[in-house]
Parts: structure tokens; sequence; C-alpha cells
């Protein structure tokens, strides 16, 4: 244990004398998801724009940490999907995320003012988001879907089925290019895809209820939004029995932003004067 902290205390002037600068900024581009509505990696519908705040602190030219806060919309519908189970199906919604994320990122090449300008690089971390599913009622209105209940959350007689959590953990890992401009700006292009812990992003998970029991403990409401095939015209008149298949389950949830970042080298915006000085000749006067 001595020896292990020996090793820290020596190692901690090492790393501090390694720090290169940080990096604050913001982030600009579109978000996406990935579940039971929607399982195309890249969808041709449904994109979303998405900001936020990033803030880096590099260790050194290859190695750092970096913070953000990110604010972006998903929405999926059935009635736009290839797959003709999924649009006899007929469910739809919408969620805004609001994430705080933090992670390590590795510049695969050193990036430097004088020297390499640009580098690809990858990054890792942990995030808690929030999230709140909706769609759109009968009369067009909007309706969060958790207080429905429509998978029989918390209804008796089905154990299995607990209320979800509105606030979670993701994963996110990913990777972009970032390009050094002039001395005090990083401009870099991301993507960075979000594996959640829960498989209710869209209110859809498992199977369905008795539905006669959902009205009974939850309204006409929750039965007429947890099966909605009801709504079209191909309708044969049955209603699906208890455990017919509503979602996977098998599977989490995925989110995804995309986009554009600009940042601030702080170093050299706050020491620029001292910067340019440092490349010129030493003088010294007697």
């Amino acid at each position: 244990m001595k020896r292990f902290v020996l090793s820290l205390a020596l190692f901690i002037p090492l790393l501090v004398q390694a720090q290169a600068h940080h990096e604050l900024g913001l982030t600009a581009g579109v978000s996406s998801y990935i579940g039971d509505l929607q399982d195309k990696v890249f969808p041709n519908y449904g994109t979303k724009p998405m900001g936020g705040i990033v803030y880096k602190y590099f260790f050194n030219p290859r190695f750092g940490a970096r913070f953000s806060l990110m604010y972006g919309s998903i929405t999926a519908a059935d009635s736009l999907s290839e797959v003709a189970v999924k649009r006899e199906r007929n469910l739809s919604f919408a969620s805004n995320i609001t994430e705080v994320a933090g992670g390590l990122e590795l510049n695969l090449m050193r990036l430097e003012k004088d020297e390499w300008k640009f580098t690809p690089y990858i990054f890792g971390g942990i995030a808690i988001f929030h999230y709140n599913p909706y769609t759109r009622g009968m009369n067009n209105e909007k309706v969060y879907l958790r207080e429905l209940g429509t998978e029989g959350q918390n209804i008796p007689g089905y154990p299995d089925r607990k209320e979800y959590k509105l606030t979670n953990v993701s994963f996110p890992i990913g990777g972009g290019l970032k390009v050094f401009i002039g001395k005090a700006f990083f401009v870099t292009t991301e993507i960075g895809f979000r594996y959640t812990n829960t498989d209710y992003l869209d209110d859809v998970s498992k199977s369905y209820v008795n539905l006669d029991t959902l009205k009974a403990y939850r309204g006409a409401q929750s039965v007429a939004l947890s099966y909605r095939t009801d709504e079209l015209k191909t309708w044969d008149g049955n209603y699906p029995n208890y455990k017919y298949q509503r979602g996977d389950s098998k599977a989490n949830d995925w989110y995804w932003y995309g986009g554009l970042t600009v940042t601030v080298y702080l170093k050299a915006f706050g020491n620029l004067f001292s910067y340019e000085q440092a490349k010129c000749p030493a003088f010294i006067y007697k």
C-alpha cells in the first residue's frame, strides 16, 4: 500500500506538468434513437435538432477528460415503418432528452498548435439523462405515456411490470474528427451513441396485458393508446390476447447525437501573448 501511495505521489507532479489545455464550447446537430419503433441506426426520418455545452480538460496532447450538458429530442412512428407488422401496431412517441455526461477522450494522433493540426479521436463515458415519452391522443392532444401504464405497470397480477424511471443512466461511446483552427479554436465533427439501461424510451418493451384489466385500473385512455391497430381501416376487430408481443424486451433502447462542435483553446486564448513571446529568440540582459 505504501508503494502504491508513493508511486501515485510521484505520478501526480508529472501529470500536472503535462497539462496541456482546457476547451470550452458549444455543440449543435441532430439526435435520433434506436428501439422498438425504429431499429435503423441512421433512419431516413425522425432526426431532431440537438445542442449543448462541452468542456474538456486535456492532460497532454492525446488524452483528456470531457464533460457535457446536452439537450435533444427523439421520435418514431410505426406508420412510417417499412415492416408491415409494425405498421399494423400503429404506435408512435416522442420525447425530449436532457443529458449530463462525463468521460475520457483519446486523440489518435498528437495534436499541437505548431505540429499536427488535426486528428481523429474516440471517447467513452457515463451519463445521466432525463426523458418522458409522449404521444398524440385521439384529439391530437399531447399525452404523456408513463402515467398511463400502457403495459400494465403497477397493476396487481403483473408483478414483472414496474413503473419505469424517467431519469436513467446511459453509456456514451463514439468518435469524431478534430481540427485546430488558428491558435485558439477547435472545430470538431462527432457522433456519439448512448446505450441506455432502459427499454422504455418509446414506452414499448414487453407484451400486451388484458385490456379489460388495463381499463379497470388505468382507464379507457390507457387502453386506447396501448393498442392502436383499431384506428386502422384494416383492423379485423380482434384485440390482442394477454402476452401477445408488443415490443422486444431482449434489447434496451439507444439514442445518439451527431453534430459540429466549436471550442476555445483556453490556454492559447488566455496566454496568447506569452505563447507568441515564447517562440521568439531569448535574449539575456546583464
